[in-house]
């Protein structure tokens, strides 16, 4: 049962086979079953490669069916349409389009595979990658908001220091009445004189312009302090809204790009191997000689070719025969004295009747 299931997947006529011997039917179930695993393989490869793409089961699985079905009936095709001929140049001529398609085949099912075997390897080039992203993109995002958050610092240290400049005004107008009363500066008269006084004056004026100052710059400095926190906040916003971004950068296309990282000679042995599968029914089929299948292959091509031939000369020598009856038919006709005056009396006829419909015709338009 399961050679026959094998026979079937090689694409050879199962009538021509019953009557092959065992080693022949042997060599075709082997072809058969090289050409179903390929398809499984294709089937396995391209489920794993769809599920990097939709991350759901059931549909990576669904056409990957789709696909390892396609590889199959092309695979089966590849090696039924090749046939033995006399010439070994005459049946590389007809598999070098096939082999080439058959190379493509093993690439296309290889990739995947490669990127399932190297994964954790694959793992690691994304994870650098990312962590790359990551540090770059939280470079852009603070360059971003980067000039705002100066333009707030910078106006913030303004009303610190207009603050501390009047600060020390006042410090220094307290000094300046205190070594009045003390008799030790200014007009080192001891006590509390009419200039003491003055100057006691404007010391307490510019106290309650600091005073006030402060009131104003404090107020503007916890504006200025909440919008640095509300910037600060749509930077970090920022920055985590892209971080899933970043961590989903995984794809297919991604994996690609981290396997040529990768030393590329694992990578192409894998290659060559599922090269070597696709093609070995190829192969197998071009160096081997003419087998017993082949022989009745050929024979039952050739009856068909015969019974063509046969009937395209049965056809031509019927065509021929009745063109001669038809030529000596007409020619008796052509020497028949009632026939003449016969069609000579109907074209007479319809001359009459043409050239009365003329007359009437140009009555009307008259």
């Amino acid at each position: 049962m399961l050679k026959r299931f094998f026979i079937l997947c090689s694409g050879a006529d199962s009538d021509l086979m019953n009557g092959c011997s065992n080693g022949e039917q042997n060599k075709y179930a082997g072809i058969g079953a090289t050409v179903f695993f390929t398809a499984v393989m294709a089937f396995i490869a391209s489920s794993y490669a769809l599920f990097t793409v939709f991350d759901d089961a059931y549909m990576a699985m669904g056409f990957g069916l789709v696909w390892g079905l396609l590889i199959f009936n092309l695979d089966r095709f590849i090696v039924s349409t090749i046939k033995k001929r006399d010439s070994f140049w005459s049946e590389l001529k007809q598999a070098t389009p096939r082999i080439a398609l058959a190379i493509i085949i093993a690439v296309v099912i290889s990739k995947p595979l490669e990127i399932k075997i190297f994964e954790k390897e694959i793992n690691t080039v994304l994870l650098k990658e990312k962590n790359q992203m990551m540090l770059t993109n939280k470079k852009e995002i603070a360059n971003y908001f980067q000039s705002d958050l100066d333009k707030n610092k910078t106006q913030i240290d303004s009303l610190k220091s207009d603050v501390l400049k009047k600060e020390k005004e006042v410090n220094e107008l307290y000094a300046v009445f205190i070594t009045e009363a003390e008799g030790t500066a200014g007009s080192k008269l001891l006590g509390k004189g009419p200039v003491y006084k003055e100057k006691r004056q404007k010391h307490d004026a510019s106290l309650e312009e600091l005073s006030l100052l402060k009131t104003t710059n404090q107020a503007k400095i916890t504006d200025l302090e909440t919008k640095a926190k509300t910037l600060q906040a749509d930077l970090d916003k920022k920055i985590i809204e892209t971080q899933p971004i970043i961590e989903g950068f995984d794809g297919l296309m991604a994996r690609i790009n981290a396997l040529n990282q990768l030393p590329w000679l694992p990578s192409f042995f894998i290659m060559l191997l599922f090269l070597a599968i696709e093609t070995s029914p190829i192969i197998a089929k071009l160096l081997a000689p003419k087998s017993e299948y082949d022989f009745k292959q050929e024979d039952n091509e050739m009856g068909i070719k015969n019974m063509l031939a046969q009937n395209n000369y049965q056809s031509e020598l019927q065509r021929k025969t009745d063109a001669e009856i038809y030529d000596k038919v007409y020619a008796d006709i052509r020497d028949d004295k009632e026939l003449y005056d016969y069609k000579k009396k109907s074209a007479l006829e319809l001359l009459k009747l043409q050239a009365d419909g003329f007359v009437e015709k140009q009555k009307r338009s008259m």
